[in-house]
């Protein structure tokens, strides 16, 4: 039997792909490797699913730092309040949280997931689970899907395999060798949203490991102490360097920086007081100390950061906790405030690409057409998702350009089935 459409792959992108071929009159048959459909889509959000970001455009699009403005075409038919729109029409409730992040009202992934894959029952969408894809035949007027005992035809093929992130969800990559084989380039493959690893003593002995500081500003500097982008989040120590929301943004600009400086490590600013000036910190602490005279200082100032890392700070600089305000010295609070702005640590990189929420790199979008995600290499070829050269920030913004790119691709490639018939 012959289709009009098969999407590769069951991610949020291969979803939306099939869903709406088969909502636009197409045959549709959606293939995954493994035993369920929506898999990363089900740890999204740690498991709650971030379906999207309440942004604007252009800061939708600034937070999309890897070629998010290729997609301002397929965000003009199909964008973050339409994805709002969409899920709402089906009876997902979704609610706005922090930094215009949205989730659904029952805080689980699975509501999503769920509703999905019912919609591939209503437009009669065909699925096949624990299928791999062995190879994809291009011909002129059909494609050939090729598995291990059966060659499917098909007038359309919708490549949503997703990148080498996160394997376990199956995206290990195969798709790359489907869309050389096809005429296009990719482009070099490296991690993003990533935990970033640090040989600072401090990291090894695992002092810090487990604590988290909130709402803090986290610069990543040049060689010659200039910044080269700085993240406001939070903040998490590990056994291998530093994770949280701040470090994995932040990752992808440590990978280039280190490629691009030639050198072993970039330093890593933290300011726990982003919108307090040093001195003024400064006078905060001393006025403390003072208000407090017989107390330790380790007891007046304990709520000002966390009492490990205020600990860990005094230890740096060589202050006694147990010192009260009349031995206290000018310098040793000049010196705290600053580390509390300003404390530096050395990264050394990141962990694999494997370990990555996303992946940077990938179908050159040189080659592909903006608003239909079609191939400019291959007739009725399509892509969408990770495996497009976009990456975005945590926060709901891969996601959006995945149902985006998605819904585009399923939309043209059925209209191109249909052509193909008459």
């Amino acid at each position: 039997m012959k289709y009009d459409v098969v999407v590769i792959g069951g991610g949020p992108s291969g979803l939306m792909a099939a869903i709406t071929a088969g909502r636009n009159g197409a045959n549709t048959l959606l293939i995954e490797k493994g035993n369920k459909l929506g898999r990363k889509l089900a740890i999204s959000g740690g498991g709650r699913c971030n379906v999207t970001n309440v942004l604007p455009d252009e800061e939708l699009i600034a937070h999309i730092p890897g070629n998010g403005k290729f997609l301002y075409s397929a965000f003009s038919i199909f964008n973050n309040y339409s994805i709002i729109e969409y899920f709402e029409s089906l009876g997902v409730k979704l609610k706005e949280e922090d930094k215009g992040r949205m989730f659904p009202v029952s805080d689980s992934a699975k509501t999503v997931v769920n509703t999905l894959v019912k919609q591939l029952d209503v437009y009669g969408v065909d699925k096949r689970l624990n299928t791999k894809v062995e190879a994809v035949h291009y011909g002129d007027e059909t494609h050939e899907i090729i598995l291990e005992n059966e060659k499917i035809p098909t007038s359309c093929v919708v490549i949503a395999v997703g990148g080498k992130s996160v394997p376990n969800t199956g995206s290990e990559g195969q798709g790359y060798a489907w869309a050389k084989k096809a005429g296009h380039t990719i482009t070099e493959l490296y991690p993003t949203e990533v935990p970033l690893t640090s040989n600072e003593p401090f990291i090894k002995n695992k002092t810090l490991q487990g604590l988290s500081l909130y709402d803090v500003e986290v610069t990543a500097l040049k060689p010659n102490g200039k910044p080269i982008q700085s993240h406001r989040w939070d903040l998490l120590f590990t056994h291998q360097g530093l994770s949280g929301p701040a470090a994995l943004r932040l990752s992808q600009f440590i990978v280039k920086a280190l490629k691009k400086f030639k050198v072993d490590t970039i330093d890593i600013a933290i300011d726990c007081f982003p919108d307090e000036g040093e001195q003024n910190l400064v006078n905060r602490l001393m006025k403390q100390a003072k208000e407090h005279p017989n107390k330790s200082i380790k007891q007046v100032w304990k709520g000002l950061v966390p009492e490990r890392y205020l600990l860990f700070l005094m230890e740096q600089i060589n202050l006694d906790p147990t010192t009260t305000y009349h031995h206290l010295k000018k310098k040793e609070v000049l010196d705290l405030a600053h580390a509390m702005k300003n404390f530096k640590l050395k990264v050394n990189g990141t962990l694999s690409i494997e370990k990555a929420f996303i992946t940077g790199g990938g179908v050159s979008l040189k080659e592909i057409v903006p608003n239909e995600m079609a191939s400019k290499m291959m007739e009725r070829l399509y892509f969408c998702g990770e495996i497009l050269d976009i990456h975005g920030y945590t926060g709901g913004f891969n996601i959006t350009a995945a149902f985006s790119t998605g819904f585009v691709a399923g939309l043209h490639a059925a209209q191109r089935a249909s052509e193909a018939k008459y």
